[in-house]
């Protein structure tokens, strides 16, 4: 199983007390198919407080050769179910009494999506639930929320996945703007395939379509529904890129979500350290601490399009969330049982 930078909370099932000092209540699973990876997440869930107990991921790259044909590829398919079944038997062994399977961008825009739910169900007995762009947006802000330190501030997240990424604008807990973009990191990284080592030409290309994207696609509404609030500080990014990030610039060779989720990048350090990472070879960039080496081809696409937005926003800072999505639909789970 390649590590991902979440393998780092594997506490036992017996005897441990839940929140407060309490009997641990019943622990929930929810496992996230994504584009590039499936993530998993154990916790305990009382009074709408999520305290994680265990979590991973592993890439499987589902979104991989998807985006000329908007058909999953079978080996891809067959590696994503196994991996959920895998996933699903864990979270069991640790105590799970209920597992939820919610996959995103490239599930919910494939012509043969049917094909991935069908393996799926056969490898682990699991339906999974293909959630919409919006719903991924609600869901990345309400995960982010249960975090105090966001609950009085006007807020702008981003959440960058292999596929999708999605903006949310909130402030006092109530979003204003949500929306979900087909910008990913697998999707550029087959859009602008770079050369090994990359070249200067072709990140100027990059950032020029990210631009070009951005101020078109994103800029128009974002901006009009910051204009009606407090301008947020900073973008706050949720997910496997931020969090890596953070790993990174810590040169971390373990999982610490309070260092993750205290690290802030500014534009200037956020531009040159996607610099640094562009012009790194390959090989090289496989060798940082911090980084999955089965992350490290994508990683440069998921900085890149941060770096963007700060610039286009007219944003100085970046920070960094390690709850969103899986936090929400836990929540969402335990409110309906």
């Amino acid at each position: 199983m390649g590590w991902d930078g979440w393998d780092r909370l594997r506490l036992g099932t017996g005897g441990m007390p839940g929140l407060n000092g309490r009997q641990r209540m019943p622990l929930r699973a929810v496992i996230d198919v994504g584009t590039n990876s499936v993530k998993v997440l154990l916790a305990e869930v009382e009074s709408g407080v999520v305290m994680p107990l265990w979590e991973t991921s592993e890439q499987t790259r589902l979104g991989r050769g998807f985006y000329e044909t908007h058909r999953l590829q079978a080996e891809p398919v067959a590696a994503t179910a196994a991996v959920v079944a895998r996933f699903a038997g864990e979270a069991r062994a640790r105590g799970a009494i209920h597992v939820r399977v919610v996959a995103t961008s490239a599930a919910r825009d494939a012509v043969n999506r049917d094909e991935l739910l069908d393996a799926i169900r056969v490898a682990s007995g699991l339906p999974t639930e293909v959630i919409s762009g919006d719903q991924e947006a609600e869901w990345g802000f309400r995960g982010v929320m249960t975090d105090p330190t966001h609950a009085n501030r006007p807020i702008l997240l981003m959440d960058v996945g292999g596929g999708s990424t999605e903006f949310i604008r909130g402030q006092r807990g109530q979003v204003t703007y949500r929306r979900s973009f087909k910008l990913g990191s697998v999707r550029l990284h087959e859009q602008f395939p770079p050369s090994d080592p990359p070249v200067a030409p072709e990140l100027a290309a990059l950032r020029g379509w990210l631009e070009d994207f951005l101020r078109r696609e994103v800029a128009p509404g974002l901006t009009a529904a910051i204009a009606g609030g407090d301008a947020p500080e900073r973008i706050v990014g949720v997910g496997g890129t931020t969090a890596l990030l953070a790993l990174m610039e810590a040169r971390a060779e373990r999982f610490d979500r309070g260092l993750v989720d205290q690290a802030r990048f500014g534009r200037e350090r956020l531009s040159a350290l996607l610099e640094e990472l562009w012009m790194e070879p390959l090989p090289l960039r496989r060798q940082r601490v911090g980084l999955p080496p089965e992350r490290a081809d994508v990683i440069v696409f998921g900085t890149a399009i941060y770096e963007a937005a700060l610039r286009v926003l007219g944003i100085q800072e970046l920070g960094v969330s390690t709850r969103g999505l899986r936090y929400a639909a836990l929540l969402d789970q335990d409110a309906h049982e």
